[in-house]
């Protein structure tokens, strides 16, 4: 695995963020911590998105992850950022793994808008519920490792840096396996792949699977890094759109292409909202328009071509 270019990018760069972080305003380490954790939730629905599927629902499993990590703390006290982390995957992965029964049947609209209805019922509880913070969310402590609580968010940002990087390598290496290969067969041609042996419901049941644990994943780190969570900005539809937006702004070439669309959001969106608080959606909504016309394979695809290389990492 680590013989890929690829991995021996994503290793490299996890180095450079790490050691650059530790001398960086604090401002930077908030926008990089803000784009990796959302970037997990990308890659989720990247590898979707090479099976010809788009969820516009997956803010479901987002909430999940966050408001794991919001109850952990609030009911149990619970501030360790591992801990933590392995909730917000695990509540997410179950929820997606059994919903996975009923999605793998879907395609096309039905699955995008189906995973929309799903996410819309979980905002509806939670914003009727009391005992889960209602609109008003939770405050979130600040996270401890191993019992130890930093002064500073650097540590949490190397944190989410590796679990990115591991995430990556992970995804990389998994779309290299014969099940991985199956993504762009299962969107050219569901009943050759059927033909060859393979089925498709269990298929897409694990890439589904995949991409539910690692939005689980973001929502955990999002909700860490914020310290705060609120169904407006965890698990409403909106949420979902804006991971769509991102998915398109990256493009599907390559696992590095969700965190470095998911930076450029972060940064776009902070600026456009500075500059223009009034119309700053006008500006991100431009910005859409021009990548859907002319750049459809997202920012990856221009890499590519200033990179002189079209072939799929």
């Amino acid at each position: 695995m680590f013989n890929d270019r690829t991995a021996k990018f994503l290793l490299l760069a996890a180095l450079v963020i790490c050691v650059g972080g530790a001398f960086a305003p604090n401002w930077i380490v908030n926008q990089f911590m803000f784009g990796f954790s959302r970037a997990l939730a990308i890659l989720g629905l990247m590898v979707l998105w090479r099976t010809g599927l788009v969820s516009f629902g997956h803010a479901f499993y987002f909430g999940l992850g966050a408001y794991a990590v919001a109850i952990l703390d609030s009911k149990l006290g619970v501030s360790d950022v591992f801990l933590r982390l392995m909730a917000g995957a695990v509540v997410a992965g179950v929820a997606g793994f059994l919903i996975g029964f009923i999605m793998r049947n879907y395609r096309d609209i039905f699955f995008a808008m189906l995973n929309t209805a799903i996410s819309m019922v979980l905002f509806g509880i939670v914003v009727k519920t009391e005992s889960l913070g209602s609109t008003d969310g939770f405050a979130i402590s600040a996270s401890t490792i191993f019992g130890l609580s930093p002064e500073t968010k650097y540590p949490l940002f190397v944190i989410i840096t590796l679990v990115g990087l591991t995430a990556a390598l992970a995804v990389n290496f998994y779309l290299k396996t014969t099940f991985g290969k199956l993504t762009t067969a299962i969107r050219d041609n569901e009943i050759r792949v059927e033909y060859l042996g393979f089925s498709v419901a269990h298929a897409i049941h694990l890439k589904y699977t995949i991409s539910t644990i690692l939005a689980g994943c973001a929502g955990a780190l999002m909700a860490m890094s914020l310290g705060q969570v609120d169904p407006e900005s965890m698990i409403n539809w909106t949420v979902s759109g804006e991971l769509v937006f991102v998915t398109i702004l990256s493009g599907p070439g390559n696992v590095i292409a969700p965190f470095i669309g998911s930076l450029v959001f972060e940064v776009l969106r902070t600026y456009a909202f500075e500059l223009a608080p009034q119309a700053w959606q006008l500006i991100m909504g431009a910005t859409f328009l021009t990548i859907i016309f002319f750049l459809p394979g997202g920012i990856w695809s221009l890499i590519e071509k200033l990179g002189g290389k079209k072939n799929e990492k």
